[in-house]
């Protein structure tokens, strides 16, 4: 069974979605930055242990994720999921979890990286929008994407509606994604990813009208 952790920074609406999911893998901790993150009181609920690791209280990037790391190696994590976790990981820990650390995206990669995508979405006049989940590389949002959750843009959507049209997508394909990944569907290999031992070209696409 692969051990998960989950790193959040806010609500954790995917940390419920993956809780909710009841994975074939356990998720065995959860990390926030903040200690005011509902997303720990939702781990708490549901019997997960919880670590709060604040980035303030240390120097620099590389101190804050060392801590971090040590904390994924006691817990003998197999799978890092990034969740609303809303720091820049630095290169050694991106290295130390390659192949084992995803993270999701509010756009249609390699479209949008960064912030603002929806309202990126709207400026651009862009017929369709979506999520991406992707691994996690140290280019930001650069990572192969293993899925895409899909949706048309309508000409009444705002910035709001569409962040929370994008959620519903994210909650459906992040724990599908997951699943794959702890029931062997999907693979890491140092030459390629494969999805039932073939290997992934493109992401797989999940469409919403």
């Amino acid at each position: 069974m692969l051990k998960i952790a989950v790193l959040v920074s806010g609500s954790g609406s995917n940390l419920q979605a993956l809780i909710d999911a009841r994975l074939s893998g356990q998720i065995v901790g959860v990390i926030s930055n903040k200690p005011g993150a509902y997303a720990l009181e939702r781990a708490q609920k549901a019997g997960i242990a919880t670590a709060v690791i604040e980035h303030k209280q240390y120097p620099d990037r590389e101190s804050f994720d060392d801590v971090m790391h040590q904390q994924l190696l006691d817990w003998e994590v197999d799978l890092v999921v990034l969740a609303g976790f809303m720091r820049i990981l630095s290169a050694k820990f991106v290295k130390a979890w390659e192949g084992k650390m995803l993270n999701i995206h509010p756009s249609l990669l390699p479209h949008y990286k960064g912030m603002h995508t929806h309202q990126r979405v709207l400026n651009t006049g862009d017929v369709y929008h979506g999520c991406t989940v992707h691994y996690v590389t140290a280019e930001l949002d650069a990572g192969q994407a293993l899925a895409q959750g899909v949706l048309t843009v309508s000409h009444q959507d705002s910035v709001e509606s569409l962040a929370n049209r994008v959620h519903v997508l994210e909650h459906l394909i992040y724990p599908q994604v997951v699943e794959w990944i702890c029931s062997g569907t999907l693979q890491h290999t140092p030459n390629a990813v494969l999805y039932r031992g073939q290997v992934l070209a493109q992401p797989l696409q999940f469409c919403q009208r």
